[in-house]
């Protein structure tokens, strides 16, 4: 049976109306506490929607590129660690050179030299091992990190070049000759001057990923924010309109209720 082939009477209709909003209210009322949200969907309020939908997925995108920017800190690190051990490496190289120098022994030169190429041995292997992630900027590797969803602001870091852009020559059967000691320790110098060149280079660069990377962190905030503005319900607010439905909802039932015994009092007539 159809409802329409069911009739009420005005006061009931009109108290059944009524009911029916305030449970739609409810409902409304309980998905935005149960959300956070007053708008969920287009259909709560399409301009409010794609206007935050549009600020989420560019706040996205830029997690995405933070993710980048930190592992590029991190290829950068790595070259700074390599450059550090290096140079240490390379004082070791020259007190074994100063102290060649300081005898005439050529057996004791000899074992100095000896000594020396160990140490350029390992000099190279650090340069070597300084990569991250296949990346190494000790050697001919470039590191090229975006700022921007589309790829036009972004910073490229060249490699320092191979064994970190210095060259040491062994010295394993020279070192007889203090002339071959002196350019060694030539050889060394120039290397120490390379690497901070070096080593300056990549902590402007590191100084501009960082300043990136806050700035990103910070767009991320404002962009998330502002979605949020347009989206989230005041649940204060939601909380005082659950109570006022809730008491609306009750009076409405005992409204009805009297509507029915109104027309239930026709009965008395039989």
């Amino acid at each position: 049976m159809a409802i329409t082939d069911i009739s009420l009477t005005q006061g009931m209709r009109s108290n059944l109306v009524s009911l029916q909003q305030t449970e739609s209210l409810l409902n409304r009322t309980q998905e935005r506490l149960s959300s956070g949200k007053k708008v969920n969907t287009a259909l709560d309020n399409p301009t409010s929607f794609f206007a935050a939908q549009s600020l989420t997925s560019r706040a996205s995108d830029l997690n995405t590129l933070k993710d980048a920017m930190g592992q590029a800190i991190q290829t950068v690190k790595a070259a700074d660690a390599g450059i550090t051990g290096m140079s240490v490496l390379i004082e070791a190289a020259k007190g074994l050179a100063q102290t060649a120098l300081g005898t005439s022994s050529t057996t004791s030169r000899s074992a100095y030299a000896t000594q020396f190429d160990s140490l350029v041995t390992q000099i190279s292997a650090i340069a070597g091992d300084a990569g991250y992630k296949g990346t190494n900027l000790l050697s001919a590797d470039a590191l090229t990190v975006n700022f921007n969803e589309d790829g036009s602001s972004s910073l490229t870091i060249t490699g320092a070049g191979a064994n970190g852009g210095i060259t040491l020559s062994a010295a394993a059967g020279s070192w007889a000759t203090t002339t071959n000691i002196n350019a060694a320790v030539a050889e060394l110098n120039t290397a120490t001057t390379s690497l901070r060149n070096t080593s300056s280079n990549l902590s402007s660069n590191l100084t501009v990923i960082n300043a990136r990377l806050d700035f990103t962190s910070a767009m991320v905030n404002t962009l998330t924010g502002g979605a949020d503005k347009l989206t989230l319900a005041d649940m204060n607010e939601e909380g005082a309109n659950m109570l006022m439905l809730q008491t609306r909802q009750s009076l409405g039932t005992t409204a009805l209720s009297l509507s029915a015994q109104a027309a239930q009092s026709i009965l008395r007539l039989f």
